[in-house]
């Protein structure tokens, strides 16, 4: 049985990782409390009672522990990613799994010397049952070749955000924070092993008190396969009753895919609608019962030493389209006057 522990519970992401192991057949078998979000570990506390909090150097030892999972602070992940795989543990880290191209220059070293994974759950794929079942149906030929997706990251910023959000060089830029889910999503659907950054722009259109901050990003990408377009913001509404309106589309030779991953606006109830458009008609899929497969490949990986949930250099290649976009971004930022 895989055996994981969790260090670094900074972002809600972690739940994901914990319920996708355990699913999985893995034994979670403590976690580190040092958080930057008093609340967030409550909660965790709450939901695992009878997982112990360990101190994370004595987790870090534990020759019996496989797996660590990693939600810090962005800019704290790499480090601990490095830090565990040197102790000989494999890596499930919540996006982004670093922040800048030394970071990156760190983790390849580090995964080169010890032969550990280092793997990224993009929750916006591996944990959204409808973004699963888009793959199979890409992999099936539904839809013919895909030749572009278009995606769209909405969040909502909320009232209560800790101190670090705010930092530039804590989250790493809105692309790298959030558009790395829609870069890994072009990647895998398009079936791109590599691609380059045509354009691509930031923003702080409405977050003054805090200079640092960008609320708004866009940017094209392209591979020899296809093209890309994505969008990511800070500006859902509160009327909407959930955090965020994320989209995908996947336009193919034959047809195209619709996904409304959280909400089907004055549509469905719940969530994980995909619509299939083709030669045979449309089609509305209930996705709610579709399994999620990623936890349960990454659970083999670890122990097969195989790389069935996702390629190494697929994880290397979403981080560096992100720093490069990120890097290149030409800052639109405008505020109102008077």
């Amino acid at each position: 049985m895989v055996r994981f522990a969790v260090v670094g519970i900074d972002h809600g992401h972690i739940f994901d990782h914990a319920k996708g192991l355990i699913k999985a057949g893995a034994e979670f078998v403590g976690y580190c409390p040092q958080t930057s979000i008093p609340s967030l570990v409550e909660s965790f506390a709450q939901t695992y009672p009878e997982v112990p909090q360990i101190d994370r150097e004595t987790l870090f030892a534990d020759s019996s522990i496989d797996v660590i999972c990693i939600a810090a602070i962005p800019k704290d992940r790499a480090g601990l990613a490095i830090q565990a795989m040197r102790a000989g543990k494999d890596v499930m880290v919540d996006k982004p799994g670093l922040t800048t191209y030394a970071q990156l220059e760190a983790v390849q070293q580090a995964v080169s010397e010890t032969g550990r994974i280092f793997s990224i759950c993009f929750t916006e794929r591996h944990s959204v049952r409808s973004a699963v079942k888009a793959g199979k149906l890409v992999a099936e030929g539904a839809i013919g070749r895909v030749i572009q997706t278009l995606g769209t990251g909405p969040h909502r910023l909320g009232n209560s955000r800790p101190d670090w959000f705010w930092q530039h060089d804590a989250f790493g830029g809105i692309i790298v924070d959030i558009a790395s889910h829609q870069i890994d999503q072009f990647l895998f659907y398009t079936g791109s092993e590599t691609a380059e950054i045509v354009t691509s722009q930031v923003a702080n259109f409405a977050n003054p008190q805090a200079p640092q901050f960008e609320d708004f990003g866009d940017l094209l990408l392209r591979s020899d396969k296809a093209s890309g377009y994505v969008r990511v913001d800070w500006f859902t509404p509160d009327g909407l009753p959930t955090w965020g309106d994320g989209r995908l589309t996947i336009l193919g030779t034959e047809g195209y895919i619709e996904l409304r991953k959280y909400v089907d606006i004055a549509g469905r109830d719940g969530k994980d609608h995909l619509f299939l458009v083709n030669k045979h008609g449309v089609e509305h899929i209930d996705c709610s019962n579709e399994e999620l497969d990623y936890f349960a490949s990454f659970a083999a990986d670890v122990r097969d030493r195989t790389a069935t949930a996702m390629s190494q250099q697929h994880v290397y290649e979403v981080c560096r389209l992100s720093l490069d976009a990120q890097s290149r971004a030409v800052n639109i930022s405008s505020q109102p006057k008077g």
